[in-house]
């Protein structure tokens, strides 16, 4: 199957969703994250409301707040702006 055979997402989900169904289901709070990553709750604030992305240095402070991988909260990121590139480019071509 050649790549552009792919499917293509139909939304591009922000990790900012998974970051604050994760604070959810844990019942923390913004400022308890930002506390225990000892980041300003403003940056917590902002990737939840998806005004920021996930650089490797959040993704590392994610993973040792959550106990999951770096890698988990980083393909989030990737995969999202992969998302909404494809989609531009298939609006370009359509």
């Amino acid at each position: 199957m050649r790549q552009n055979d792919s499917l293509v997402p139909f939304i591009a989900i922000h990790p900012g969703e998974t970051l604050k169904e994760e604070l959810e289901a844990r019942g923390w709070t913004q400022s308890y994250l930002a506390e225990k990553i000892g980041r300003p709750v403003q940056f917590i604030n902002m990737i939840v409301n998806e005004r920021k992305g996930i650089s490797e240095d959040t993704a590392l402070d994610f993973s040792e707040a959550f106990g999951t991988s770096a890698e988990f909260w980083m393909n989030l990121d990737v995969q999202y702006r992969l998302t909404l590139a494809r989609q531009r480019r298939m609006k370009k071509a359509g």
